[in-house]
């Protein structure tokens, strides 16, 4: 097997396979973060209306998926995961050893990915949506080949978009239940907050910012103070307040068990898709 061949950090070109709305996430964080400018970031579509949103920040858009492999050295597939092993075994003739290879499909395997490329310097990235206004969670898992420059490397590109952390890939499918598919939950609770400002009396508009702030201000508590959040929870809900009242209807209507029960649900999708 070839030796692994070190990134040129300062040179590189970043490509998507695929130019989905998470591609497009990362890559706008990406440019507005510094870390690379549009220019070394590469993506291929047919549809005018995909091509316009990348060309629209200056990312360069091709025709065909293989002249990205061919151009790019870090290469990050944003596929659907059922179409994932059709378009690696495409790309294989340009997936060489001295590409660094990163898959953000939920529920496909390191080994399986490896085997389609025969390209064993792989990683798994788990990010999620908010990585376009640099605020993804991010989990990284290297595979193979890949070494710890190659790992760093991958600190630096998602840490730039927000924060990472490494983790066992047998930890993939838990990590999409919670931070892959969570934005979709916590934009219904924002949706649900908003509506639920509307039906007491308050404007669309600052019910929806009232909503949306509340839940920014709550999520940086939790980063930031370090205390659990049933302990932040508590410091809301005082003795006979209008919050231990909100609280005691969330709790009849199952809100935690419902959110624990969409996460695993979210999860054993991901496993499906490793069995396919």
């Amino acid at each position: 097997m070839a030796t692994s061949v070190p990134i040129p950090t300062d040179t590189f070109k970043l490509g998507f396979i695929g130019a989905g709305k998470l591609a497009e996430s990362i890559a706008r964080g990406v440019v507005k973060s510094g870390v690379l400018p549009a220019s070394r970031i590469i993506t291929a579509h047919r549809d005018s209306q995909r091509r316009d949103v990348f060309s629209s920040f200056g990312v360069k858009v091709y025709e065909h998926n293989h002249q990205v492999a061919e151009d790019c050295d870090v290469i990050i597939f944003s596929v659907k995961p059922q179409i994932v092993k059709e378009v690696v075994l495409q790309l294989k003739p340009s997936l060489t050893e001295e590409k660094l290879l990163v898959s953000i499909a939920a529920g496909i395997k390191l080994s399986d990915l490896q085997e389609w490329a025969d390209n064993t310097r792989f990683f798994r990235v788990m990010p999620n949506t908010p990585s376009a206004v640099g605020q993804a969670a991010s989990v990284i898992s290297l595979g193979g080949t890949a070494t710890e420059e190659d790992g760093l490397l991958m600190d630096s590109l998602f840490g730039s978009i927000g924060r990472t952390w490494r983790a066992n890939e047998k930890m993939f499918d838990a990590v999409t239940g919670v931070s892959g598919s969570g934005p979709a939950y916590i934009y219904m609770a924002i949706e649900a907050l908003a509506d639920g400002g509307v039906a007491a009396g308050l404007p669309r508009d600052l019910a929806e910012g009232l909503a949306a702030q509340t839940v920014l201000g709550a999520a940086t508590m939790v980063v930031n103070t370090g205390k659990h959040p049933g302990q932040l929870k508590d410091d809301v809900a005082s003795a006979g307040g209008t919050t231990i009242a909100a609280i005691h209807e969330l709790e009849k209507g199952g809100f935690r068990g419902v959110l624990m029960n969409a996460v695993v649900a979210a999860a054993n999708r991901s496993k499906e898709f490793s069995k396919k």
